[in-house]
């Protein structure tokens, strides 16, 4: 069958399940430069995480790659007009990451407004804080998407749950969708921003998304919630770095037009000690583990596995992302 390399892990279970369909299977990081020299050549398919880039130059010297397996959503560190050029293949695990990146958004937005993190930090400095940690509910704000896919939509099946409102911005998604998940659809995402006291992000990273979140659309929240309550603002993000302008949201946490920030992805990763937004008690996040569960892991690993072999034996697969 095929030569595989499996260069940012992948679960034992997925693993064995190649090698049982009949591949050779190598596990390990490459070097990018010498990823740019051809060390994919000799190689049937690559499975990657989000550590490893393949863009044009590596996809051009890579004699004999058949398919490019993505283990998750996300596929931006892959160069897709490259693949196709290169007759190259691309699949991913959409669906495998859903339900952990849905449980961690909600924890993010929770962990907001009820001060987990500030807290956190104030008992482990010997602080007992409780006068001044005032919060305040979900239930009876207003909670808007930008982008409303699956994860989107999973998160807000629990903020009803919760008692919120729901908007959402995507111009992608069908009106015929829509029209049945409950959701005040907005075709102008400053619209979003007008009526929403919490924004939470869920689209892909492009160049039309990059920076989508910024200085203007943030001055325009109102910090007042539908019920009445003056709730701040909250901005969450589990979904890619670079949709959000951070240098633009540390300045709004400075001025207090933002209550809190909470991300789970950068613009440049991992990072630094000294960013900003680290030193700033409005701010927590976490190093980018939407997907890193147990549960998702093993998930991811076995749907990739299974897209990676069924490419290779010539058949369709579902979620190639390229055509």
């Amino acid at each position: 069958m095929g030569r595989i390399a499996v260069t940012d892990g992948m679960a034992p279970q997925a693993i064995n399940r190649l090698i049982e369909a009949g591949h050779e299977v190598i596990e390990g990081s490459i070097e990018a430069n010498l990823l740019e020299v051809g060390a994919l050549s000799g190689f049937d398919a690559i499975i990657i995480r989000s550590a490893t880039i393949l863009d044009a130059s590596v996809i051009g010297s890579s004699k004999g790659l058949k398919v490019i397996g993505r283990a998750g959503v996300g596929v931006d560190n892959i160069d897709l007009d490259a693949a196709t050029a290169n007759d190259v293949v691309v699949v991913n695990a959409p669906r495998a990451s859903t339900q952990s990146v849905v449980e961690l958004t909600i924890a993010h937005l929770l962990s907001s407004v009820r001060k987990v993190a500030v807290c956190d930090r104030g008992l482990r400095e010997g602080k007992w804080e409780k006068k001044l940690m005032k919060g305040t509910e979900l239930s009876g704000k207003a909670l808007g998407f930008i982008g409303f896919g699956r994860i989107a939509q999973g998160v807000a099946d629990i903020a009803t749950a919760f008692g919120m409102e729901i908007h959402a911005y995507d111009p992608y998604l069908p009106a015929k969708v829509s029209r049945g998940l409950g959701v005040r659809m907005h075709a102008d995402v400053d619209d979003l921003f007008r009526m929403c006291t919490h924004i939470t992000v869920h689209c892909n990273f492009s160049e039309e998304t990059r920076h989508l979140v910024n200085a203007d659309r943030l001055a325009l929240m109102t910090g007042r919630g539908a019920d009445g309550v003056h709730c701040g603002n909250h901005l969450v993000n589990c979904a890619r770095g670079g949709i959000i302008d951070e240098e633009a949201a540390f300045m709004a946490l400075e001025k207090g037009t933002l209550s809190t920030l909470a991300l789970d992805v950068f613009e440049n990763e991992p990072v630094e000690s000294d960013h900003p937004l680290l030193q700033h008690p409005g701010f927590h996040g976490t190093p980018h583990i939407g997907a890193a569960t147990l549960e998702a892991q093993v998930r991811v690993g076995l749907d990739i596995a299974d897209a990676v072999d069924a490419a290779l034996r010539g058949e369709k697969v579902d979620t190639q992302v390229n055509r």
